[in-house]
């Protein structure tokens, strides 16, 4: 033993060497590392055995020993801190020399073994570790892993699974539960080491699953049979699974199992995680082949291979071991030859060791054991022996955490350190061991003499250590006597103290005495809100909390006061919601209806607005606040839907029965204040103090309670008021008169109600079937929308307003359901009382005193002096239009008014003093209205000179007389805006008021009165105090459909038939009918065309008046179940004809047909149609267009037809079911036969000028396409737009545009498709405009409109517009019918640099006719100018005027590298001078020299009139002598041919091919271009780029197969390469001229042609096509498509290319046309796929993609093409063109991918053409690169060489170019290879114009021509 003491001390001094001794895994630790060097030379010295990797230390047997006692020190002083010194020091000698269960020691340098076995602690784990682990947790977004120690590992999804499979794993919701599950042993990696925020010391382990970091390192090469492999299923296929090991560089296949036979269980998920045995390897195709028979993987242990590196071992591989030493926790092993390993003390091979073990591992034992954990950077290795774990499968646990078992027996006693125990679970023991820590509450000392093996002793269960199947146990009698040990002793509302581990700003973590850990949100932490959580928790402290709930092993408690104190009962389920139950709880949520209330468990109520206990009007936010703790009541419950209702208001108010207000009792009130939504008022009743008045419940009448509102004050007082509810402590109330009087009747419980019934109410919802109305409380009944209103068609929301006070009809009750079905109608529902004209004026009287309650009450008595009846006198202040208006002496503020009607025809004076009867006095408005007709000023003027006792007689004698209830006839005095002021004549002119309104009709449009008229009238209410001393009067035209049904029943005998003959009162007038009552209610209707027999009259309704009596004829009922809708007929034929029955009536009449003339009156517009009515039953149409052709009255389409206006037209189309006709204005001819389904254009002919609407400006020159009708357009051709030719004809015409044109042409195709072309011209007939001769007196007269063919000739002058450009020319409209040519030489004097540009379609142009082809119709054209110039005509053209030798003048048209091009003055003839005949000295520079236009002479050298071609020489010396001048062209060619002859024929060589093509239509300029550029090629390697860019620019490699020719023209086989040529240029040109021929062929111009043609020819992709644009040229999408189907199924099979032609141009239709447009072009795509070649297809709609600039859409078709077509050249190098030419992305990746995918033998071809795209498009010197790579392999290939070379040519850098062609001349090479290359570089010095160089050229191949000789 050392003495600690000093040990100790030391141990104080160096804490670094303790701190690197708790890591002995890592070597970043700067100590460890530094002894390192010098631990390697003792190593390699020692003469001992080899420790185990991972096994020693290179501490010293001293440092060990003080890293143990520091160790030590630091454990106790954070389990211990409270304790004494003492005690502390007690413990650290117990443990100085022990193990704290897993730290790392052994001694290393000195040479011994180790002492302790290698474990994985929190201290020593970190990244890059591979560790064994078995999954606890499958979570919805990672994995819980549980891993050697007892560690607890996560694992994120995303970090579950290889990124490879992330395309291939099917679904995102619930992956990880599909592939893993709970006891699945996994192996993984320690991705990452964190430390835990929440809890100090802890640290959180990340873990990864991806086999691409498990199996790095790992090769195909070191995969043997026989190994045990970790997968993941790739894909499914459909004999097996494909395999991802973690590397690209190899796959892996496992089959699936034949039927009857399953080895491996059920099938596999992609994504899922499986073992298998290697059968067999495929090492050419890299496949490794496996079998995942789960027993055969169990068994297979791992052979022992040379060389295996770390890197190949993966945890939970088994392997076969040796025992090399017992160490003093567990044993080492030696296992695989180089490797050794521990196993520590619990993962042996008898899970419950006894002091003995060592004597079961003597050394050399073989063991099976398998790999627990690995650290490579320590090089440390765990082993298991674990039975199970040996077996490949998860311990089982038998016991569950907090289970206690009494008898468990004492196994082993670990001096210092703990326990093991065998505890008595079932099935089997399970072994447990428990940390000298949870022995007991003291100190533990001496566990020996405590406990002796064998002994029983009571355990509690505390953890699992899942991974070795051991429980973690405790002995502490505190664990037995806790409340909470587990989550499954947790229960709601119990109250347990709680130690603060962590806080922050969500909120604080707490534990339980027994470890469990809880969240206290942060709104739980206190009363009120906390802004700083930390500050009111502090970590460490322990507080009382109370449990809110336990879900999914997650507890939250509470720390407020009010719920921690609550002795109240708890509510935690819904069952136990008892009504009444008073209970504790907290807001959740605050609604404007009411409040949220969480309980505990998750349990939550709601209690309603009314139930708050607020303030009537009050917001509850400003009480209560979210989080607050309350005390409620439970009102109701509903488990079974979770549904509690609930009261803050806990107690009732103690008020008897009797006291109590009860809803319908009748209470007074003040109020107390105003809110948005009504009158706040303190009620004076028992049991309540507030109540709540809705703003529409102020007054019976919306108008006045809006201003009742605005004038009531606080104090004001109400005296009745009717409880309408109860509403918790709150009143709703009402202070309508109508419910006032009625309360008495108004029912509060459905048992109140009976049919037939009539009740007061209010209505408290509109919705669109029907109106709610609400009586008392909460009885609503329902009005269906049938039953609301007497008219069907009325509008609710037009009828009603909800508020409105309403009498309702009982119609039905159900008892069962609660529901009561009401009526409203007038008919039913009028008034029998006056109590709405009597609550009006106590409104008006109750606003008057509002507004006066401020002033004096003697302002309240000046209507004392102005009784209703009385005499006054006033003096005249103001007339006025619409009265007189006078002011009295004793009144200044008061004013009286006299209408016209009331002056009695009397004129007045400003001024003068009249005396007048008071008929109205409105105290509110200060008004007076007054009367001086002397009737009535005669009549009251008697009644006030009589005594008062004779007055009183007569006022007893008229009450006599005018009785309630009684009939009488009144005269409308005045009319107001609700009431009618009234005078009864009968009744000594008494004054009587009424309402023009009922309750249900207040909405309603108001009946129409005027002065003087006679009404009809009830007696309701006689003069008295509570009727404000008025006569109150109800309207018969209000009540005359209150009958009772009796008195219905007893009428409708008198009921009339279809055919009567009625006496019919008009009593409305309507636009298109009149509205009539006859007999008895009955009413009807007289339609517009029922009036007159003859045609259709502008105002039929003018000779007809309101109330205007008729003879009528019944005609219809339109619908039985209604009585009082029937149809009439006043026309003449109906009324004298006696003849007319039932059936005759409704006998149908549709007889229309085309033309037939007919009228009818409008009744509805709308934006394209009008719509008549030409009888009761049949209607008509009009089209917009059909109309008229002006715009300017198109444009005012609708105000030119008002409803009812008369419109005459003619019968188009009939339709005999929708009974509907659609009429023209004009007359058209009707061809023979025709029906009533008439073609919809038989009124369109030739000449007709009609009005249209622009529906799409065609692109280019196209023209317009016009609407003509709802499904006809036209076509206006873009030389019909305007009378003359004008530069932008399209300008100021616009979509959507109505213009006039004229049809000028009709016809149908064979398919019945109908064209019209049209014309906007002005100058046509009918057009409106100047007549074609007047135009033409004011344009050019050099310029003629020509419409035929034959009024052309040549030398006419012409216009048109450019339709279109090719390289060859351009064609031009020069009329509808026929375009013109003209040629690329034609189109100008001098040179056309880019036609396209300069000649754009649609542009003007003016030119000169050069001939004319009336039979096919062709027309050429010129546009040269001085063609029409009186420059003298060319006398000839021909080439046999020009001879070899002569001296020519001309002018140079434009300038190239390689010489001049020169026009011959007087001819259109064009020649060539080459730089080398420019001049005898050399050419730099031509531009510097000359320019184009320049005047020049030159001699011309040949004249080739089969190929067209001159060239020129312009030489000083061809100049010299004029005799050489006049030599003859045979002597001439002669001297040419010798003088170049030194050239070796490279310059005539190099002339033919610059001139090819300059002479022939002048359009080959930039072919030449390209020739003469490619001069330097050789023959083309087979990588021809023609899909990839355009071919004219890539064949530069063809000429060099002539060139090559040339070169080798000594060899045997000259001949037939000649012949081979010929005929190539033969078949070149064959194709030339029928493409020719086909563009100048006539064009057909109808679809009828296009039939014709299809026909002839059926195969053709060209037609077809075309046909298609044709139909696209009329904007018939659909036929388009039609065309397209037909050419697919028309075109015969074997026609592949023909048929992949018609679907890259249905490809361009929809992606043009098609809605949506991606979608239909994959449709077209996936579908062409059955019937092409799928690669030509893809390539075709990538073409597309291309050219509409959809690269997006391109790239994604990209990536699926290399990875379909991987062994395809042409897709890669597809994609690196796109790649190069976006810029996106380095191409570098996409170079690489395509050679892995590549045959080998295509490299060469992929390689050069990509080396040739980076020149091109990219970047050169990535180009170069790759040429020299691929030079480095194949040398001696020229091809090669000569393409390289041409590529820098084109770049133009003459040094690298001269060095490339050094390089390749250098090379040993055959003489006819080599030859090819010298004249090449000798063709390029020629071209720089250098001379030496050129010499040197000529003696270099002349050297290595006699140095191969040799």
């Amino acid at each position: 033993m050392a003495a600690p003491k000093s040990q100790k001390k030391k141990a104080r001094d160096g804490p670094k060497v303790s701190k690197a001794s708790k890591q002995p895994f890592k070597p970043r630790n700067k100590s460890l590392e530094a002894a390192q060097p010098q631990a390697l030379p003792f190593q390699l010295q020692d003469d001992m055995p080899d420790f185990p990797r991972g096994g020693g230390s290179f501490l010293s047997r001293k440092e060990r020993e003080e890293v143990h006692a520091e160790v030590d020190r630091e454990l106790e002083a954070e389990e211990n801190a409270s304790k004494s010194n003492k005690k502390k020091n007690m413990r650290k000698k117990v443990n100085a020399t022990e193990d704290d269960l897993g730290s790392l020691f052994g001694d290393g340098i000195s040479g011994k073994l180790p002492r302790f076995a290698n474990r994985i602690t929190l201290k020593n784990i970190c990244p890059g570790m591979k560790l064994w682990g078995v999954i606890s947790e499958v979570n919805e977004k990672d994995l819980v892993v549980n891993l050697p120690g007892g560690l607890r590992g996560l694992v994120r999804a995303a970090d579950a699974l290889d990124p490879a499979l992330d395309d291939n794993v099917e679904g995102t919701e619930n992956v990880l539960s599909s592939l893993f599950s709970v006891g699945q042993l996994v192996s993984s990696v320690v991705s990452q080491v964190d430390d835990d925020k929440k809890e100090k010391g802890k640290r959180k382990i990340w873990l990864s699953l991806r086999l691409s970091s498990l199996h790095k390192g790992f090769t195909l090469e070191a995969i043997q049979e026989g190994m045990v492999l970790s997968a993941c299923v790739k894909s499914i296929e459909d004999h097996g699974y494909i395999l991802h090991f973690g590397s690209p560089s190899f796959t892996g296949f496992l089959p699936k199992p034949s039927q009857g036979t399953d080895p491996g269980g059920s099938e596999f998920k992609s994504g899922k995680l499986l073992q298998g045995v290697v059968k067999s390897i495929d090492k050419t195709r890299k496949v490794v082949y496996l079998n995942s028979d789960l027993d055969m993987v169990s068994k297979i242990v791992t052979k022992d291979l040379k060389g295996i590196s770390m890197d190949l071992l993966v945890p939970g591989m088994m392997v076969n071991a040796r025992v090399q030493s017992t160490l003093e926790n567990g044993i080492m092993l030696s296992f695989l030859t180089y490797f050794t390993g521990t196993v520590d003390l619990f993962h042996l091979l008898n899970p419950l060791p006894t002091k003995d073990w060592k004597d079961d591992y003597p050394q050399n034992k073989k063991v099976n054991a398998r790999i627990l954990f690995i650290d490579p950077l320590s090089r440390a290795v765990g082993l298991t022996l674990n039975p199970h774990l040996v077996h490949n499968k998860a311990p089982p646990l038998h016991v569950g955490i907090g289970d206690i078992y009494e008898n468990s027996k004492v196994v082993r006693i670990d001096r210092g350190r703990g326990l093991l125990l065998e505890v008595p679970s079932s099935p089997v023991s399970t072994s447990a061991y428990v940390s000298v820590l949870d022995i007991a509450e003291d100190e533990a000392r001496k566990l020996e003499k405590k406990f002796k093996e064998g002994s029983k002793v009571r355990v509690r269960i505390l953890g699992f250590k899942h991974l070795e199947g051991l429980a973690v146990g405790v002995l502490k009698a505190a664990a037995f006597e806790g409340s909470v040990f587990t989550h499954s002793d947790v229960k709601p509302g119990m109250v347990v103290r709680a130690k603060i581990i962590a806080v922050d700003d969500f909120g604080a973590i707490v534990q339980f005495p027994g470890g469990v850990k809880a969240l206290c949100p942060v709104t739980h932490m206190s009363e009120f809100e906390i802004a700083k959580p930390r500050k009111k928790f502090q970590v460490g402290a322990e507080l009382v909390f109370r449990v809110l709930g336990c879900k999914s092993k997650r507890i939250t408690v509470t720390h407020k006061k009010t719920l921690l104190k609550s002795k109240l009962p708890i509510l935690s389920s819904y069952a136990d919601a008892t009504d009444g139950l008073l209970t504790h709880g907290w807001i959740a949520k605050i609604e404007k209806h009411g409040c949220f209330v969480r309980f505990y468990n998750g349990v939550q109520g709601f209690a309603p607005r009314h139930d708050l206990g607020l303030e009537p009007g009050s917001d509850p936010t400003s009480m209560y606040h979210v989080g607050q703790a309350v005390k409620c009541r439970v009102t109701s419950s509903v488990p079974s839907a979770r549904r509690i209702n609930l009261s803050f208001t806990t107690k009732h108010s103690r008020v008897s029965e009797e006291e109590e207000v009860k809803v319908g009792s009748i209470v007074s009130g003040v109020v107390d204040g105003l809110t948005p939504r009504g009158v706040i008022v303190y009620v004076n009743g028992k049991g309540y103090s507030k109540g709540i008045i809705l703003e529409q419940h102020l007054a019976d009448h919306h108008e006045l309670a809006t201003l009742l509102k605005c004038v009531l004050k606080p104090g004001a007082e109400f005296d009745q008021l009717l409880v309408l509810d109860i509403e918790g402590h709150n009143l709703v109330l009402s202070a309508k008169h109508s419910l006032i009087n009625s309360a008495e009747k108004l029912p509060s419980e459905i048992s109140e109600i009976h049919p037939n019934i009539v009740v007061h109410g209010f209505v408290c919802n509109l919705i669109e079937t029907g109106c709610f109305v609400r009586f008392l409380g909460r009885l609503t009944g329902f009005s269906p929308r049938k039953k609301a209103t007497d008219d069907l068609r009325a509008d609710l929301s037009e009828a009603f307003f909800v508020g409105q006070s309403v009498r309702s009809e009982i119609l039905d009750v159900d008892n069962e359901t609660g529901r009561i079905t009401v009526s409203l109608k007038q008919s039913t529902c009028s008034s029998t009382d006056s109590s709405l004209i009597e609550g009006y004026f106590q409104s008006e009287e109750k606003i008057a005193k509002l507004q006066l309650s401020d002033s004096n009450g003697s302002e309240l008595e000046w209507g004392e002096g102005f009784k209703i009846g009385s005499i006054i006198e006033g003096r005249i202040q103001e007339a006025k239009d619409f009265g007189v208006v006078v002011s009295f002496d004793k009144y200044n503020d008061v004013f009286g008014f006299i209408t016209h009607y009331q002056t009695g025809g009397s004129s007045m004076e400003v001024g003068s003093t009249v005396r007048a009867v008071v008929l109205d006095v409105s105290k509110r408005e200060h008004l007076v209205d007054l009367s001086i007709k002397p009737e009535l000023v005669k009549q009251f003027d008697k009644e006030n000179s009589s005594s008062q006792s004779q007055k009183q007689k007569r006022k007893r004698e008229a009450s006599k007389s005018l009785e309630v209830h009684q009939t009488v006839t009144a005269v409308v005095e005045i009319v107001k805006e609700n009431y009618l002021v009234l005078s009864v004549p009968e009744y000594n002119s008494a004054i009587g008021f009424a309402m023009i309104y009922d309750y249900n009709t207040q909405k309603f449009p108001k009946k129409q009165f005027s002065s003087g008229q006679s009404v009809g009238a009830t007696v309701m209410a006689l003069p008295s105090p509570s009727t404000t001393g008025r006569l109150l009067l109800v309207l018969k035209s209000v009540t005359e459909a209150s009958e009772t049904s009796s008195s219905k029943r007893a009428r409708k005998k008198l009921a009339f038939n279809v055919g009567s003959l009625v006496q019919a009162e008009i009593t409305e007038i309507k636009p298109l009918e009149l509205q009539v009552k006859f007999g008895v209610n009955l009413r009807g209707r007289i339609h517009i065309t029922e009036i007159t027999d003859g045609s259709t009259m502008d105002n039929p309704f003018g000779d007809f008046k309101v109330g205007q009596t008729l003879t009528a004829r019944i005609i219809a009922k339109t619908d039985k179940k209604r009585t009082s809708q029937w149809e009439l007929s006043i026309k003449q034929k109906m009324l004298t004809e006696s003849s007319w029955s039932e059936e005759k009536l409704n006998e149908e009449d549709f007889s229309y047909s085309s033309g037939q003339p007919v009228s009818g009156y409008v009744y509805k517009v709308d934006r394209d149609w009008i719509w008549m009515t030409i009888s009761r039953q049949v209607n008509a149409q009009l089209f917009i267009l059909d109309s008229s052709c002006e715009p300017n009255e198109l444009q005012e389409f609708q105000r030119r037809f008002p409803i009812g206006k008369a419109v005459s037209g003619y019968v188009l189309s009939a339709n005999r079911e929708k009974k509907l006709v659609r009429l023209v204005p004009r007359s058209f001819p009707v061809p023979s036969g025709e029906t009533s389904n008439a073609d919809v254009t038989l009124h369109m002919c030739e000449g007709d000028v009609v009005g249209g609407r622009i529906s799409k400006i065609l692109p280019g020159v196209r023209g317009v396409v016009v609407q003509l009708g709802p499904t006809v357009s036209g076509r206006v051709h873009f030389s019909e737009l305007t009378d003359s030719f004008v530069t932008d004809p399209l300008s100021g015409y616009h979509e959507g545009q109505f213009v006039k044109c004229k049809v000028i042409e009709t016809g149908h195709s064979a398919t019945g498709t109908l064209h019209i072309d049209l014309s906007f011209r002005s100058s046509l007939k009918g057009m409106g405009g100047l007549s074609s001769k007047e135009l033409s007196d004011n344009v050019d007269s050099s310029y003629k409109r020509v419409e035929k063919i034959e009024d052309l000739h040549p030398n006419m002058m012409v216009q048109g517009y450019v339709k279109n450009v090719s390289p060859k020319g351009c064609f031009i409209l020069l009329s509808r019918k026929f375009d013109a040519k003209i040629l690329l030489s034609n189109l100008a004097s001098g040179f056309v640099d880019d036609p396209d540009k300069e000649f754009p379609v649609g542009k003007l142009v003016m030119g000169r006719v050069l001939s004319v082809e009336p039979v096919s119709c062709r027309v050429e054209v010129t546009l040269k100018t001085n063609d029409a110039d009186s420059e003298p005509k060319p006398k000839s053209y021909d080439f046999s005027s020009l001879h070899i030798g002569a001296i020519v003048s001309g002018r140079i048209k434009r300038m190239e590298a390689y010489g001049l091009f020169i026009t011959i003055d007087h001819t259109n003839l064009v020649g060539l001078c080459h730089i080398s005949e420019l001049s005898d000295d050399h050419v730099d520079n031509i531009e510097s020299k000359y320019k184009a236009g320049e005047k020049v002479t030159a001699k011309i050298l040949k004249v080739d009139e089969e190929r067209r071609r001159i060239s020129l020489g312009m030489k000083n010396s061809y100049f010299q002598d004029v005799t050489d001048i006049q030599m003859s062209s045979d002597e001439e060619s002669d001297g040419v041919t010798k003088e170049n002859s030194s050239d070796d024929e490279i310059n005539s060589t190099v002339f033919r091919i610059c001139s090819s093509q300059v002479i022939e239509e002048e359009n080959g300029g930039s072919a030449a271009l390209a020739q003469v550029e490619s001069r330097a090629s050789v023959p083309p390697l087979e990588v021809p780029l023609e899909e990839i860019e355009n071919p004219d620019e890539d064949n530069h490699m063809k000429p060099n197969e002539d060139r090559s020719d040339e070169v080798n023209n000594q060899d045997d086989d000259k001949s037939k390469k000649r012949a081979k040529k010929k005929a190539k240029e033969e078949r070149e040109r064959q194709i030339r001229a029928a493409e020719e021929r086909l563009l100048e062929k006539d064009i057909p111009r109808t679809a009828d042609e296009f039939e014709k043609l299809v026909r002839s020819s059926p195969n053709s992709s060209f037609v077809w096509i075309k046909y298609m644009a044709f139909m696209l040229s009329l904007a018939d999408v659909e036929k388009a498509r039609e065309i397209a189907e037909r050419a697919l199924r028309t075109i015969n099979i074997r026609e592949e290319s023909e048929k992949l032609n018609v679907w890259v141009a249905y490809f361009n239709l929809e992606s043009e046309y098609g809605n949506p447009r991606e979608e239909a072009v994959q449709n077209v795509f996936q579908r062409s796929l059955q019937y092409c070649d799928p690669k030509k297809v893809h390539l075709a709609l990538l073409g597309m993609y291309e050219r509409t600039e959809q690269y997006n859409l391109a790239d994604d078709l990209l990536g699926k093409m290399v990875k379909k077509f991987k062994h395809s050249c042409k897709v890669w190098l597809r994609r690196v063109h796109i790649t190069l030419k976006q810029e996106k992305e380095d191409v570098k990746p996409v170079i690489t991918r395509a050679l892995i995918c590549l045959p080998h033998h295509k490299h060469i071809k992929f390689i050069t053409q990509t080396a040739i795209l980076e020149f091109k498009c990219g970047v050169p010197d990535r180009g170069r690169s790759l040429f020299e790579k691929i030079l480095r392999e194949y040398p001696k290939r020229t091809d090669l060489w000569s393409v390289y070379i041409d590529q820098e040519i084109r770049l133009g850098d003459t040094d690298v170019i001269r060095a490339l062609f050094e390089r390749a001349t250098s090379l040993s090479l055959p003489l006819k290879k080599i030859k090819f290359l010298f004249k090449k570089y000798l063709m390029f010095e020629k071209n720089t114009g250098d001379e030496e160089r050129v010499e040197y050229v000529k003696r270099k191949a002349m050297e290595y021509a006699e140095n191969t000789q040799d």
